[in-house]
């Protein structure tokens, strides 16, 4: 009898491995990226956005503010350390996904991929304008740490350009909405919200706390150029009188004495 030929096995690819099984440390590289972004990025973020609301109140209050966050306990240290280095990390890091990945939006244009396209996009405008940002109000003109009621001053006299009022607008709602469906993410992520009901209300949730943040944003950039407080300068607080009133001296000396 003729033996049975057994079929050859056939060569199965190695696929692409998820996020959950990724070899070495890049797991916990990207889970750093992830929390990164939450803590302490994003505790800095609402804290810069509530501090320029302040504007809103005017040019003294807002160098207040300025002043007292310049006047804390190792601010310097508090803001490499939980400030530059974590964005530094968060932004590279979030490029090299970007590298890596695929969106495959003329493919597949389901929502997921255009929200991962906007999600990497937002993230460079918003690299990019920190950058800018900070060498521009930190490291040019007036030194802000040590002249903290000039911030409205030099803040306004950038935005009279209006390229650079477009800039501040563009990045506002690219941050906005950045770090709110990074919010909507991290939850996903780390299984905050688990199941797709889970999901799709908490992503509502995260579409109105977007909103609410850009419209704070926008609010604090009209304060500068909206024209409630024009041409503001330097150092806006009123000078102090150099005239000193002496107190009156009730004498009973008779006039004569004085004659």
């Amino acid at each position: 009898m003729a033996t049975a030929q057994h079929p050859a096995t056939p060569t199965v690819r190695k696929g692409v491995p998820p996020l959950r099984a990724a070899q070495g440390n890049e797991f916990l590289f990207r889970k750093l990226h992830s929390l990164l972004g939450i803590i302490p990025i994003g505790a800095f973020l609402l804290e810069h956005l509530l501090s320029n609301f302040e504007a809103l109140k005017g040019p003294i209050a807002y160098g207040d503010q300025v002043k007292f966050l310049n006047g804390l306990p190792l601010v310097r240290v508090l803001e490499w350390v939980f400030i530059f280095l974590p964005i530094l990390y968060h932004a590279l890091y979030g490029v090299w996904i970007w590298l890596r990945g695929k969106s495959n939006i003329v493919y597949y244009p389901w929502a997921g991929n255009w929200m991962y396209t906007a999600q990497r996009y937002t993230g460079l405008i918003a690299f990019l304008y920190i950058g800018q940002h900070l060498y521009r109000q930190r490291f040019t003109g007036i030194p802000l740490p040590e002249n903290p009621y000039a911030s409205f001053h030099k803040v306004q006299m950038e935005l009279q350009n209006p390229w650079m009022l477009a800039v501040y607008i563009i990045a506002m709602i690219a941050i906005c909405w950045h770090f709110a469906y990074g919010i909507w993410l991290f939850a996903a992520k780390w299984g905050i919200t688990p199941g797709e009901v889970a999901r799709k209300r908490f992503g509502y949730v995260c579409a109105a706390f977007g909103l609410v943040i850009c419209i704070m944003g926008l609010a604090s950039i009209w304060a500068f150029v909206g024209g409630k407080y024009p041409n503001v300068p330097e150092d806006p607080r009123p000078a102090v009188s150099q005239s000193i009133t002496l107190p009156r001296i009730h004498s009973k000396a008779s006039p004569e004495v004085f004659g």
